[in-house]
């Protein structure tokens, strides 16, 4: 008897096809990640750093154990983000990283649970404990309706991307921003040129109000 084949959700969900170029309006069904918050310029701040390295463990012990125990393998999803400030203008114009908050996320299917999660952590937590596995969560994500495009190149261009995003196809849609600012990272900055990688953006949308007379 063969195994169950490997699922890739990239290809899967729908929500994760986007094009350069291209402006999308896609409805995101509820999923749910492993979380982990922090704050600061993400090349610079060792709580980013900290919050990869506790994260990987558990997505790669829940991956593994539901292959083992489940049969259902799968591939660890690309790392997310979720970004948001007091002042959207250090996105698109000043892109001041140092004043950014983040959550960092991995997306994990819907048959592991909150009992299989704990048992990832505990058994990351006997081998090598990252230093802040005890702030990894595992929380649901309902972002509905959103805007999204695939950007290529460094993640320090793509303000203009962003204004465009924000100030010229959401308004022209009829739409308005309601959530936080999500990326994903379909490269690996370590091993991708920065012209070349591949970085998904995408905005929660909501549509605007329609005044009928009477």
């Amino acid at each position: 008897m063969t195994g169950a084949s490997k699922i890739d959700f990239k290809k899967e969900l729908d929500c994760y096809q986007a094009k350069s170029g291209e402006f999308r309006v896609v409805e995101v069904p509820p999923l749910q990640y492993l979380m982990v918050d922090g704050y600061g310029d993400p090349n610079t701040s060792t709580e980013f750093t900290n919050a990869v390295e506790a994260l990987y463990p558990v997505a790669y012990l829940l991956k593994f154990a539901s292959k083992q125990e489940l049969g259902r393998d799968y591939t660890v999803m690309p790392l997310e983000g979720l970004w948001w400030s007091d002042d959207m203008a250090t996105f698109t114009d000043a892109r001041d990283k140092s004043r950014w908050n983040w959550t960092l996320l991995l997306m994990t299917p819907d048959w592991i649970d909150e009992h299989r999660f704990n048992e990832a952590v505990a058994r990351v937590a006997a081998k090598k404990s990252p230093s802040w596995l005890d702030r990894v969560r595992f929380e649901p994500l309902e972002e509905g309706l959103v805007v999204q495009t695939m950007h290529r190149g460094s993640y320090d261009d793509e303000g203009p991307t962003l204004a465009r995003l924000h100030d010229e196809f959401i308004p022209a849609q009829g739409l308005h921003m309601t959530g936080r600012h999500h990326e994903i990272y379909f490269s690996d900055s370590r091993k991708v040129a920065p012209e070349k990688m591949r970085t998904m953006l995408r905005q929660p949308v909501g549509r605007d109000s329609v005044l009928v007379s009477g």
